[in-house]
């Protein structure tokens, strides 16, 4: 009997046709897609807004009502009577940045060469690259809208609570559980609603003093016989007075990341300048930063281009390139929503 041509099974072929490497393309934008989701903490905790075009978005402002006891025969509609509530509006807008890709360029001949593959490693990486970024440029304009004056006229800035000059060096759970609960009374103080939406970011050996102490106020915190809701099965304690608490060593990475000539967040590409008309895009002293915090609404990003991945094959370059791109911008709403905590 001939051994004649086979038919083999193409794995990486739709429906048995057309290109054969078209699923193996669609696993390696998925991976990135996951990296992205998993190691991005900010991106549940503040407001995000798409728009379809143009370069900007515009958010809406407005300020509170007044009331005031009625005196029978008095018209309302009188100003001179001070019935009718003159609330003031003001608006925010957020410009898109230009766009941030990060890629990776891989050799045909080194991957028929290696044993193991090394795609998955790679748009991991792409993926927490673009991942950190937005964390960074987040956390920074969260630091701005803490540090900002009210966007209303007779309106809360936002709130600075300075560990340092009060003499907490944040080296203890009780210390830590303290600055928690102020955080708690100054968001109440401004009237931001209190709707199991409030967080505090913390670094991990901050996150971690609240877990392994061994003191009455963390114990009871952490024993679910005793109300508590953490577990030191599991590493957590997730909410101090009411703020959830999420840890991410982005918040120390912020401190240092001030160079616009490694991270370009100073530079022309950012169209945003959240820490007020000096130029420095997201980039701004936080050296002192330890903890943030607050409620969603403080912080807005425009997405013009949301996290795409895109991969091609060069004959001039015998490889492929892989590249994962979005297009955002990020600025200040609500200031009075926003707490930092310095040291």
């Amino acid at each position: 009997m001939a051994n004649g041509d086979t038919n083999p099974s193409r794995l990486g072929q739709v429906n048995a046709s057309g290109d054969a490497d078209a699923l193996f393309l669609k696993v390696f934008s998925n991976e990135i897609l996951t990296t992205f989701d998993e190691t991005n903490v900010m991106k549940e905790l503040h407001t995000t807004r798409t728009i379809t075009s143009g370069k900007s978005a515009q958010f809406p402002v407005s300020g509170i009502a007044e009331a005031k006891y009625y005196q029978p025969g008095q018209d309302i509609l009188d100003a001179g009577n001070s019935y009718l509530s003159n609330i003031k509006h003001n608006e925010k807008v957020i410009f898109i940045d230009d766009m941030l890709i990060s890629s990776t360029f891989i050799a045909e001949f080194d991957e028929l060469k290696a044993h193991y593959s090394m795609r998955a490693t790679y748009s991991k990486e792409i993926g927490k690259a673009l991942a950190k970024r937005y964390d960074l440029a987040v956390m920074k304009t969260w630091v701005a809208a803490a540090r900002s004056a009210a966007n209303i006229n007779g309106g809360d800035g936002g709130t600075v609570i300075d560990g340092a000059g009060s003499g907490n060096t944040l080296d203890t759970a009780p210390e830590l559980i303290d600055v928690l609960f102020e955080m708690a009374q100054k968001l109440d103080e401004k009237n931001v609603p209190d709707d199991g939406q409030r967080f505090a970011v913390l670094p991990p050996e901050l996150y971690y003093k609240l877990i392994t102490a061994d003191n009455s106020a963390v114990s009871l915190a952490l024993n679910r016989d005793a109300g508590g809701v953490g577990s030191v099965a599991t590493g957590q304690i997730p909410q101090v007075a009411g703020i959830k608490l999420v840890k991410s060593q982005h918040i120390k990475d912020v401190r240092t990341d001030l160079s616009s000539t490694t991270t370009g967040d100073g530079s022309s590409a950012v169209k945003n300048d959240p820490f007020g008309g000096n130029g420095a895009g997201y980039n701004g002293d936080l050296s002192a930063t330890a903890i943030i915090g607050g409620h969603p609404a403080a912080v807005g990003t425009v997405s013009l281009l949301d996290l795409t991945t895109q991969s091609e094959y060069s004959i001039a370059h015998q490889g492929t390139l892989f590249l994962a791109k979005y297009g955002l911008g990020h600025g200040v709403l609500r200031p009075e929503c926003a707490v930092e905590i310095t040291l």
